[in-house]
């Protein structure tokens, strides 16, 4: 049976709470965010796949726009095909933003890939962070800064002690 996302992603909501009373966003614990970090590993690996293949398309679907009167019909059919696979990349790249926001994961910065876990550090929105590239949680930054601070070695010991990870 091939995996879904869908039955995966169902297992993570009843594990968060409501927090940031002024917006009723999510709140995860950090305990949360590590496991539910595979699942949003995929999700930004697919929606990067799909970033770059816009990326590869859009400078050929440009140039074939400002030529369309001219084009041969070998060159036309191109630029249909362009089109609906330019289409279908941007259905992609939204489908997986819908993901992320479904489990209540921010995406921070689309170019890079890089995910934020909504959580409250001394009363204040934060994030845990992840980019493509680390294996890990290992940083978190407050909502209005973009500094990004290693996780401290006593939240990690929390989360052994109680066994939740």
């Amino acid at each position: 049976m091939p995996f879904r996302r869908e039955h995966v992603m169902s297992s993570f909501k009843g594990e968060t709470t409501s927090g940031f009373p002024e917006r009723g966003e999510t709140v995860m614990s950090l305990a949360t965010a590590r496991r539910m970090l595979p699942l949003v590993q995929r999700i930004v690996a697919d929606f990067l796949e799909q970033q770059k293949a816009c990326d590869r398309l859009q400078p050929e679907q440009s140039r074939l726009e400002r030529v369309r009167r001219s084009l041969t019909w070998p060159e036309r059919q191109q630029r249909y095909r362009i089109q609906e696979e330019l289409a279908q990349a941007e259905r992609e790249m939204q489908g997986a933003r819908q993901e992320l926001e479904g489990l209540g994961v921010t995406l921070l910065d689309s170019a890079e890939g890089r995910v934020g876990f909504p959580t409250l550090v001394n009363n204040r929105r934060a994030f845990f962070s992840w980019q493509p590239g680390e294996e890990a949680l290992h940083s978190w930054h407050f909502a209005e800064e973009s500094v990004c601070r290693p996780i401290p070695q006593a939240w990690l010991k929390e989360i052994s002690l109680s066994g939740k990870y």
